[in-house]
């Protein structure tokens, strides 16, 4: 049988997840088989994007793949079809070819012509899209964080292994020539024993006040799919669009946010995945508003020989070590402050320092390059899931306002039963979690 014919325009995405392993597995092969065809073709066949959720950070995705000559961004898809214009523009502007619109991402994983899919939506969706994705034989460039929950974050590498699909994730700094050479440096022993880092993001965001629920949702809007798996209720602006952010049902809070990019460089230079213990605390401190994410989080990372510290203050820009945002790994011999606008050395005989460099142009290049060759990216799921479930633990720690003990063997907090029902979460039908 052709692998097309494993592809039914009339079969619901509920009734897709559904079918038997060794049907899902089957699927995937042939999709694999399609999308092959890039790279059989060779390096002057474009790869065809799909991007979905064109608000902010996907519409800027979109506009900057499409700068690559051997890449067409051939989709766009978002609930809101007030984006249309806009986003298609910016596509347009440089590519001088419109993409086509879609508002179900369900008719973007269908088409068959379509070798890989950005993912740029709220939070609650980056797992499921993901795996859905993996499924229908797409590569997936993910946006950070990973996953709304640490199961999701284990589903998502699971599929990305188990279908051979390429998945990136936005931890951007992975692919910045300064931020390696930061980490080089750290490991080289230069700073002595480096036991201790430290990030932080200090910012004054606008408190969103508060607001009753609405009697609908903007002309446009398909909200029932915006919801997807999250808990339904009635239509609040200050939860949609980049409010989400500060709501538990759709977002991670400033940890999610910021926190994942900075916590992923501290754990990279540290050469660590994830920590034995953590402790955390804040809370909403100046913020008298509608937002449920602390505005306030120190959190501690413990790990037999290593200690990682995060602080994030969402009311001022006073940030750490002369910085708004960064991180500094202590040392012996000298403490290395690293942020996007490049790293410098302090308490050294030698004056080392570097520059900034671009960061998203050349991560978006590697997820192409990775299509092509088939090897992994420079932030693959694998990465992205290890920095996304510090960002959990330490969320959970504050949640549950006391030290939680984590074991990455198990990834669970072992007797724990508290933490342990925080791993996962309550998923509206039918978008549940697919089981691979």
């Amino acid at each position: 049988m052709n692998s097309a014919d494993f592809i039914q325009r009339d079969l619901s995405r509920r009734q897709f997840l559904g079918r038997s392993a060794h049907n899902a597995a089957s699927m995937a092969a042939g999709m694999v088989a399609l999308s092959s065809t890039v790279m059989a073709a060779g390096s002057n066949e474009k790869i065809r994007l799909a991007v979905i959720g064109v608000r902010n950070q996907g519409r800027t995705l979109a506009a900057q793949f499409a700068e690559f000559s051997d890449v067409e961004v051939a989709v766009l898809c978002d609930v809101d079809s007030n984006l249309e214009s806009l986003a298609l523009k910016a596509v347009q502007d440089v590519s001088g070819k419109a993409p086509r619109w879609e508002t179900d991402f369900r008719r973007v994983l269908d088409d068959r012509s379509i070798d890989a899919v950005v993912i740029a939506t709220p939070d609650h969706w980056h797992a499921l899209m993901g795996i859905m994705a993996c499924q229908a034989g797409k590569d997936v460039y993910l946006e950070k964080p990973v996953g709304h929950t640490i199961e999701e974050g284990q589903r998502l590498l699971q599929a990305a292994r188990h279908f051979d699909r390429v998945m990136q994730t936005g931890l951007q700094q992975r692919s910045s020539s300064h931020f390696q050479t930061a980490i080089e440096l750290v490991r080289s022993g230069k700073l002595g024993e480096v036991r201790l880092a430290k990030a932080w993001m200090a910012n004054t965001r606008k408190p969103i006040g508060h607001r009753r629920d609405e009697s609908s949702p903007p002309t446009g809007v398909n909200y029932d799919l915006w919801l997807g798996p999250a808990e339904d209720r009635p239509f609040n602006s200050n939860r949609f669009h980049y409010h989400w952010h500060w709501f538990w049902d759709y977002g991670t809070g400033e940890l999610g946010n910021w926190g994942v990019h900075l916590l992923d460089v501290a754990r990279w230079g540290l050469g660590i995945d994830l920590p034995t213990s953590v402790s955390a605390s804040g809370g909403k401190y100046v913020f008298k508003d509608d937002q449920e994410t602390p505005d306030t989080m120190l959190v501690t990372y413990g790990y037999p020989d290593h200690t990682i510290l995060w602080e994030h203050r969402l009311w001022s820009n006073h940030g750490l070590e002369g910085r708004g945002s960064g991180v500094a790994f202590h040392g012996e011999h000298g403490t290395l402050v690293v942020d996007r606008s490049g790293w410098k050395v302090y308490d050294s005989k030698e004056r080392l320092t570097s520059d900034t460099s671009d960061l998203l142009k050349p991560h978006l290049r590697d997820f192409i390059n990775s299509i092509r060759t088939r090897q992994r990216p420079n932030a693959d799921i694998e990465v992205g899931n290890i920095s996304t479930t510090m960002c959990h633990l330490g969320n959970i720690a504050c949640r549950l306002g006391r030290e939680v003990r984590f074991d990455p063997a198990t990834s669970s907090f072992g007797t724990d039963a508290a933490a342990n029902a925080l791993l996962t979460k309550t998923y509206r039908e039918p978008w549940t979690l697919p089981v691979i």
